[in-house]
């Protein structure tokens, strides 16, 4: 057979095979990814075939789309493995950034932290200071209401410090007899730490006191230092570790 006829015959072939790939393949591999699979073996098989059939007749055109759909096949899943691989650095980039913002907020709420740390410390430096005073009614000694939710936060705070003590002193305006306003100086005083009691403060760590009309130094008759008189006075002490072990 001549030269030309050969040419002839394996173009024919050649055209015939890449005529049929296209369904063949298409229909083995469903799907978007597996159609741009398909498409580069087809691109291989053709090219594949073409060259075999130009090198080799029609037998080499066999050959050569053989080897082009699994130079295709080979090129296509090494696509596949880069459009992976830059979707998992990619959403570990994501990742980073939201350590970062993680790491970013707890070093602010632990600055936070320690500032409120620093600012109570400063505050327990002047206990003195730390307390609360609480108005009575004439001949009374009930709690008011107002008063109430001053009292349950230092007894919140109290309770948690295992260190700090509370003590509870009762007044009464200078009106009545010296047993009279002890006994109702008192009744104050334990009225306040029942509700110290309440907010979690232990009773044993509340120091309670009755001073009567003894410290007025009220005028006769003025009925607006009397007000201030009619008291009682909590305030907050600290104890070392070594004490508090010994009381306890």
């Amino acid at each position: 057979m001549s030269t030309g006829k050969k040419i002839l015959l394996s173009a024919t072939v050649a055209i015939a095979i890449a005529a049929a790939l296209p369904a063949t393949a298409g229909e083995a591999t469903p799907g978007a990814n597996s159609s741009e699979g398909s498409k580069q073996a087809n691109i291989g098989a053709v090219t594949g075939l073409t060259v075999g059939a130009l090198a080799g007749g029609p037998v080499g055109a066999v050959v050569g789309v053989g080897v082009g759909v699994i130079a295709g096949e080979i090129y296509h899943r090494q696509q596949q493995s880069k459009a992976t691989l830059r979707g998992e650095l990619t959403q570990s980039e994501a990742q980073r950034a939201q350590l970062n913002t993680s790491i970013a907020q707890l070093d602010t709420s632990l600055s936070q932290a320690h500032a409120r740390n620093q600012e109570l410390d400063q505050t327990l430096q002047h206990t003195d200071e730390l307390g609360v005073d609480v108005s009575f009614r004439t001949n009374d000694d009930s709690v008011t209401p107002q008063a109430m939710s001053p009292l349950l936060k230092l007894g919140a705070l109290v309770a948690a410090m295992p260190q700090a003590r509370l003590r509870v002193a009762g007044y009464a305006d200078p009106r009545g007899s010296d047993a009279c306003n002890a006994a109702l100086s008192l009744r104050r005083a334990e009225s306040v730490a029942a509700v110290l009691v309440a907010a979690g403060v232990p009773r044993e760590r509340i120091a309670l006191e009755g001073h009567g009309k003894a410290e007025s130094t009220s005028s006769e008759g003025d009925m607006d230092a009397y007000a201030l008189d009619r008291r009682v006075t909590v305030r907050m002490q600290l104890q070392d570790a070594t004490q508090v072990a010994r009381n306890e």
